[in-house]
């Protein structure tokens, strides 16, 4: 039974410690997030098993499991806490020049090395109290933790979240495929031959299963030879400009090397469908200043990005060909 209560009583910081517990699945990581000693939130803790009456957070299995009330009670909490923060945000603008504030960014590995240079690029000296993390959000969490805050935007590909999340399209990346600078047995085009005859570096996070692009080319029927399957582009890149061997991916790839002139770009032989990305973020950040500076800056990094040499080269190319894929092939999409 829940006792009665007026706000007025009640330490609304109590209901940020909970919804970093809820959030995090355990004391440790909310002192993290919170930046607080673990005795204070475990006294916080105390506190709102008191009020309530009911002890909101049980462990099983080394995690801090929520509770039927505690269930019941997060979204209202949330949505308050979200308001207030809203409502903070509006009186006081923020002033990415004197404002320090850490922005946490969920990004697929495809697309970090080259949206960050871009990203900071622009941000440098406009924003030197800006703080930039990017982590790598599984894609079934993405909609909680945009929730939460615990991410303030994600880019990925189009995946099917509720209506709380507000999403745009803001880079489409086209399909090449990189070779070492000077290759023996190429020479200004890649042909299909070509491609199909040699050996290929695959990235992907999959251990099992088909890579985006052998999905694509089994949907033509096509096979090739992976020599090497890795974690990153930078490894791929780097094998790449060392060796004979090939690598199919997205425009912006080469962009993780010191010297992207160690390779040559060509435009893919196959029609093999682009990477379409999207920006998320949660419909409660939708009118915070600091959320849409944010998103104003991937915007204008985007821009930059597909104005690069290697995609301007690719895309020209790549208006000639057939577009093909569809919902299953994009789902695939930056593994």
């Amino acid at each position: 039974m829940i006792i009665s209560m007026h706000v007025r009583d009640v330490d609304l910081n109590l209901f940020v410690v909970f919804d970093a517990i809820y959030s995090e699945g355990g004391v440790s990581r909310a002192c993290f997030r919170l930046n607080l000693t673990q005795p204070a939130v475990s006294h916080a803790l105390s506190r709102l098993r008191a009020m309530f009456n009911d002890p909101l957070f049980v462990r099983r299995n080394h995690v801090m499991t929520p509770t039927p009330l505690a269930r019941q009670i997060i979204t209202t909490v949330r949505q308050a806490l979200n308001g207030l923060e809203t409502t903070l945000t509006h009186t006081h603008r923020f002033d990415p020049a004197q404002t320090p504030k850490r922005f946490v960014i969920g990004l697929r590995n495809n697309l970090e090395a080259p949206m960050l240079s871009a990203l900071v690029n622009r941000i440098s000296t406009v924003a030197p109290l800006v703080e930039i993390a990017t982590v790598r959000s599984e894609r079934n969490n993405l909609e909680r933790e945009l929730a939460a805050g615990t991410l303030d935007v994600a880019i990925d590909t189009l995946l099917p979240l509720s209506a709380e999340v507000r999403r745009e399209q803001i880079l489409t990346e086209h399909i090449a495929v990189f070779a070492r600078r000077g290759h023996p047995e190429l020479g200004s085009r890649l042909d299909k031959k070509a491609y199909l005859r040699m050996e290929h570096v695959c990235v992907t996070s999959r251990r099992s299963g088909l890579s985006f692009e052998d999905f694509q080319l089994q949907r033509l029927g096509l096979t090739r030879t992976v020599r090497l399957t890795c974690q990153n582009f930078a490894t791929a890149c780097h094998v790449v400009s060392r060796s004979n061997m090939l690598l199919t991916a997205s425009e912006s790839a080469a962009s993780v090397l010191e010297d992207p002139g160690l390779l040559q770009c060509f435009p893919c032989p196959f029609p093999i469908s682009p990477h379409v990305n999207y920006l998320y973020w949660h419909a409660t950040a939708e009118d915070d200043t600091t959320n849409q500076w944010l998103r104003e800056q991937l915007r204008a990094a985007a821009a930059l990005l597909a104005g690069s040499r290697f995609s301007k080269k690719n895309r020209r190319a790549a208006k000639a060909r057939p577009k093909v894929g569809g919902p299953i092939a994009t789902s695939l999409a930056a593994e």
